[in-house]
């Protein structure tokens, strides 16, 4: 029999990351003589992956970017955020006892993030949380991403899981809408890195805390098998 499958988005869903993927940004920034952001800008700079959080930081800094310098300048960010990808990044409260919940109970457990693929395993192996996911699958892992419904479900094949059995968490619209391209129900986290709140984009649990989980999990699933 299939077992269940909890699949989690990475940054500002399991972990929060703002800190170094902000001051990294900064140092690109900077470098263009544009203004530094802040963790208040994080809901308007995170959650679509790397090169997407360099054109909103120029976007802020009301500074026009082509397709050339913004080559130029992801290549740049990649070696410099690699080198302090957990230097201030940490599981979010609750966490890491929710995946043990979780485990204890049978389900796998996988990461679908829009974080460059190697880039999330070497985060999650900063953090000794690696060997706990069945899949960590990243934004070029295959060729489409969230909100693509084919980087959830693909996800869900490569952790051996049934998209008939799989729980979604993430933190954004993206989430969300992955979730609903691909017909999986979705728990929303209060905490992580969006323009809206959460339950505007209308997943199917709004937490507060990790320690929420299971029981909005649990309801999903009773609904869904009811």
């Amino acid at each position: 029999m299939t077992a269940p499958l909890l699949v989690l988005d990475l940054d500002g869903t399991l972990v929060d990351t703002a800190d170094d993927l902000i001051s990294t940004l900064n140092v690109v920034l900077t470098g263009e003589g544009l203004r530094p952001m802040s963790r208040a800008d994080a809901g308007s700079l995170l959650g679509a992956g790397a090169r997407a959080m360099i054109e909103r930081g120029f976007r802020l800094a009301g500074a026009s970017l082509d397709t050339a310098t913004l080559d130029r300048l992801f290549t740049a960010y990649l070696p410099i955020y690699e080198a302090r990808i957990a230097a201030e990044s940490r599981p979010f409260p609750g966490a890491v006892a929710a995946l043990d919940r979780f485990a204890a109970a049978g389900w796998r457990l996988a990461v679908c993030t829009n974080k460059l693929e190697g880039l999330s395993r070497r985060l999650l192996d900063e953090l000794a949380l690696a060997s706990r996911f069945a899949a960590i699958c990243g934004g070029d892992t295959f060729p489409v991403r969230k909100p693509d419904a084919g980087h959830l479900l693909g996800t869900i094949a490569r952790a051996g899981g049934d998209p008939a059995l799989t729980v979604m968490v993430g933190d954004s619209a993206t989430d969300v809408n992955a979730a609903r391209n691909a017909r999986i129900p979705v728990v929303g986290v209060t905490f992580g890195y969006t323009d809206a709140p959460v339950e505007t984009y209308c997943p199917d649990a709004v937490i507060d805390h990790f320690d929420e989980l299971w029981d909005a999990v649990s309801r999903i699933t009773a609904m869904r098998q009811g």
